[in-house]
C-alpha cells in the first residue's frame, strides 16, 4: 500500500500578520528541535516530520510563494502551486489530492504544525495499511492532525470546497481515533506567541 503525505502550505496566516508582510511559515522557532535544529523555519520543521514517515510529500502552495517553495523543494517535497489556495483550505487540499490521486491513501498535515513528531505520522500510516478509511490522532481526548485518508475517501477530497478542509467528511464518516503521546497533534503556529518554545512532553 502506498501512502502518500499531503502538505497544506498555501494559506496566508492573515491572524499571524494581518498585514501579510510576514508568512508564518518562514518564520523561526525559537525552541531547539531534534529535526532542524534551532533557527528552522515552521514549514521546514514540518515537512521533515512528514518526510521522517513517508517517502513521498506533495506540498501545495499558494502563487507567489516562491520562498516557501524553495525551502520546501530543497527537502524533497514534490511541490504543486493551487491557483485557488485564497478560496479557502479545501482548494489546497483537493488540488494536493489531486496531484497524488495515484496514491492508496494520504496523511494529511499542515504547514503551521512543526511539533509534530513523526512517530505519529508512522502510526496513521500503519492505521491506513491495516484498513482504517480515515485515521486521526488523539491526545488525551482530543482530536487533532495530521489525519489519514485511504483511497475511499478519493471522490469525496476531490470534490471539497470552501474554508472547512476535511472536517465535513470527519464529521459524517468513521474514524478510527488513534491515542498518541504527543501534545503537537494540537499546537499549531497561529500568532507570534506560538513561536515561543513548548513543552512536547
Amino acid at each position: 500500500m502506498t501512502v502518500t503525505g499531503i502538505l497544506l502550505a498555501a494559506g496566508r496566516g492573515r491572524r499571524f500578520d494581518p498585514s501579510g508582510r510576514r508568512n508564518k511559515l518562514l518564520q523561526t522557532l525559537g525552541a531547539e528541535d531534534d529535526s532542524g535544529g534551532p533557527g528552522s523555519a515552521v514549514v521546514v520543521l514540518s515537512a521533515r516530520h512528514l518526510l521522517a514517515a513517508l517517502p513521498r510529500v506533495v506540498a501545495v502552495v499558494r502563487p507567489g510563494a516562491e520562498a516557501v517553495a524553495a525551502q520546501l523543494l530543497a527537502l524533497g517535497c514534490e511541490l504543486t502551486t493551487c491557483p485557488l489556495a485564497d478560496t479557502g483550505m479545501a482548494a489546497s487540499l483537493a488540488h494536493a489530492i489531486g496531484r497524488a490521486r495515484e496514491a492508496d491513501g494520504w496523511v494529511v498535515a499542515l504547514g503551521d504544525m512543526p511539533h509534530v513528531q513523526p512517530s505519529t505520522i508512522q502510526s496513521l500510516k500503519t492505521a491506513l495499511e491495516q484498513g482504517a478509511g480515515i485515521a486521526a490522532p488523539m491526545y488525551r481526548g482530543q482530536r487533532g492532525n495530521p489525519v489519514g485518508f485511504s483511497r475511499r475517501y478519493l471522490p469525496q477530497l476531490l470534490a471539497l470546497e470552501g474554508d472547512q478542509g476535511a472536517r465535513g467528511i470527519l464529521k459524517h464518516s468513521p474514524v478510527t481515533e488513534l491515542d498518541v503521546d504527543d501534545i503537537g497533534i494540537l499546537q499549531d503556529v497561529d500568532t507570534q506567541a506560538d513561536l515561543h518554545p513548548k513543552d512536547n512532553t
